[in-house]
């Protein structure tokens, strides 16, 4: 019996980066810096400069990542985030509101064996990562650098600075 474990026990490890391959990966990241940052607040504001190289630095980041689907709010800023990306892999980028973050996670779980991007704001990103892993995380106003790298299969976040 003993001798039945361990040979199970060995097929499992052997065999789990064929399974952990086969899991979707999820990038989170918050839209780049806003043009209007220390001034009255617009309602949908571009991507200051700052924004723009930052958009940019992703871009070349996850260019080689395998992005299959890039999801992004209704905003500028996030859809500008973005943009870099797609026109680097040709993925378009799909709009889903701001508001409407149940209809997003079923859109990620509908890619099960994808690569997938999404670009939010500091007020829906904690409740996107939430859903897809369990783990609450607060992210500042001023915080542009987040990336998130979630494998929903294992419920395993990690958190880089770019």
């Amino acid at each position: 019996m003993k001798r039945v474990i361990v040979i199970a026990l060995a097929a499992v490890v052997l065999f789990m980066p064929a399974i952990a391959s086969a899991q979707k990966l999820v990038f989170v990241v918050r839209h780049a810096e806003r043009a209007d940052a220390g001034m009255q607040p617009q309602t949908d504001p571009p991507l200051s400069a700052a924004g723009e190289a930052r958009a940019q630095k992703l871009a070349v980041m996850l260019a080689d990542a395998g992005v299959k689907d890039i999801f992004a709010t209704e905003f500028k800023r996030t859809q500008d985030t973005a943009k870099p990306l797609s026109m680097k892999t040709g993925v378009a980028v799909e709009q889903v509101g701001s508001t409407d973050t149940a209809l997003l996670i079923a859109k990620i779980k509908s890619h099960p064996n994808d690569v997938v991007l999404v670009i939010g704001h500091s007020n829906t990103l904690p409740a996107i990562i939430k859903a897809l892993v369990g783990v609450d995380v607060a992210i500042a106003d001023n915080e542009y650098d987040n990336l998130f790298v979630i494998v929903p299969a294992t419920g395993t976040m990690t958190r880089i600075r770019y």
